[in-house]
């Protein structure tokens, strides 16, 4: 009679991974007899290769027949119009309504029946939840409705989200401000509300709520409605280079837990170290053990 569970393969399995944490064990044991020395040639002798950054390229896209149209826009006059938008619906509604405003004016129909009132759902992070930032929300939206290639769409949402993580912003300065106060730049280092406003915060001395922050935040917007406009001039006109800020500690981490490495747990582009801290532990024993490990383990 045939058993109808045979577990053979999974205590096998088991062994085998335990086998593998006890010669990563006795590498880490003799590292650590070694002194500091063993320890620094511990933490680089089994590390996996890290992907490489990739070149950056012309991104070609030729549009397809569509209503929906885009004509070249002023960058600097789109980034003070989503400015003025943004007290009507705050983040993502101001990214949206800067650029469909204006090509309403020179289209008409489609974009004049827009429903332009959906985007304000973006707001403090999705509804106020602190998820994706809703100025990069509709930045990603715009690219949906006017790039028809979805691997376009997704090179430029790419680029753009990078580019966000990784540059000291707000850098917008209003012809009017609305509240008188220049605020100071920070590094986000992530795509997340939340994040992005702590990062702030820790930067500036003021808090989430105070007046400081909104006016951040309002040219914050500001500034990804201007760079979101270049990038669709560039793309129209076929001078738009892909990978300008292309995140090393991201490819790093995916080396080990991307579809390319051992653990094949993660799926992401955004920056890592915004919410996970590199432990000691990972440091010394994480490239150890990765080097024993059985691939799909």
């Amino acid at each position: 009679m045939v058993p109808f569970f045979n577990n053979g393969n999974l205590n096998n399995s088991k062994k085998d991974k335990k086998m593998d944490r006890r010669k990563a064990m006795k590498v880490a044991a003799g590292a650590f007899a070694a002194g500091g020395a063993g320890l620094l040639a511990l933490t680089t002798a089994f590390k996996p290769e890290n992907q490489t950054h990739p070149e950056s390229k012309n991104l070609e896209y030729i549009p397809e027949e569509s209503d929906w149209k885009y004509f070249h826009l002023d960058p600097a006059a789109t980034a003070q119009l989503a400015y003025d938008k943004y007290s009507e619906g705050s983040c993502m509604y101001a990214v949206v309504a800067s650029v469909v405003a204006q090509l309403a004016g020179k289209f008409d129909e489609p974009y004049t029946s827009f429903p332009i009132h959906m985007f304000k759902y973006g707001s403090v992070g999705i509804g106020g939840y602190g998820s994706v930032c809703g100025a990069l929300n509709g930045a990603a939206a715009l690219m949906g409705l006017l790039i028809s290639d979805k691997s376009v769409q997704n090179n430029m949402i790419t680029d753009l989200f990078q580019w966000y993580e990784t540059v000291p912003l707000p850098k917008f300065s209003p012809a009017k401000p609305t509240f008188d106060h220049d605020p100071a730049k920070s590094i986000s280092n992530s795509v997340l509300c939340h994040a992005s406003n702590t990062n702030w915060c820790k930067e500036s001395g003021f808090h989430v709520n105070s007046n400081e922050r909104r006016e951040r935040c309002r040219r914050l917007t500001s500034d990804v409605a201007e760079k979101t406009t270049i990038a669709f001039n560039e793309i129209f006109t076929s001078t738009y280079l892909t990978n300008r800020h292309s995140n090393h500690e991201v490819n790093s981490c995916i080396s080990c837990h991307g579809d390319e490495g051992k653990l094949k747990n993660t799926s992401v582009k955004m920056s890592c170290n915004s919410c996970h801290s590199e432990s000691i532990g990972h440091k010394i024993f994480g490239d150890v053990h990765y080097k024993f490990m059985k691939d799909g383990h």
